[in-house]
């Protein structure tokens, strides 16, 4: 079968799943990340015309992404309430220390701020390096770098707080195992 779409419009459609785990992951509630994923692309296809380099859709989506987010939190229309963890201890896999450390780290990254929360994304979820994030959020390397280790400091502080008693049982079995 030929595929007969532009350029865009297939760039478009082969983000499309990255982008809706991205804006779940920051959104943390994956109706609200859908809503924001479809205003994502109504503004995607009005502004077509300013991507230069289809190659670079993703990290145009993720900006467009991010600025609808922000445009939410500040007109105060921030749908998400956190992560649903009553959802999501029934969909978890693994034995039950593992769901405890996965629902302590939701718990943590849902203290986060967004521009934390998008630092550790791009890092960790997106897989991008740290002159892609700064091209990508239009800010220096030094600044990504400092960014991320604020990010991964508060984090840490945030599971400290969150950790039960299975998940500190695990913790400590990792820290022995590393030793």
């Amino acid at each position: 079968m030929v595929d007969h779409r532009d350029p865009f419009t297939a760039a478009l459609i082969a983000s499309l799943p990255r982008l809706r785990r991205y804006a779940t992951a920051l959104v943390g509630n994956a109706g609200a990340a859908d809503d924001l994923v479809q205003d994502c692309i109504e503004r995607a296809l009005r502004r077509s015309a300013t991507l230069r380099d289809p190659k670079r859709m993703g990290g145009w989506l993720r900006s467009i992404l991010h600025n609808l987010r922000i445009d939410e939190i500040r007109r105060g229309r921030d749908l998400s309430n956190g992560v649903e963890i009553t959802d999501l201890e029934n969909t978890l896999s693994g034995p039950p220390e593992d769901r405890a450390a996965s629902i302590d780290f939701l718990k943590g990254f849902d203290t986060l701020s967004i521009e934390h929360r998008q630092i550790l994304l791009l890092v960790g979820l997106e897989g991008l390096n740290y002159r892609e994030i700064g091209e990508e959020l239009n800010i220096p390397i030094g600044t990504v770098m400092s960014r991320l280790a604020r990010a991964r400091e508060r984090l840490r502080g945030a599971l400290e707080r969150e950790m039960t008693p299975a998940s500190v049982t695990q913790l400590d079995s990792v820290r022995r195992a590393k030793r």
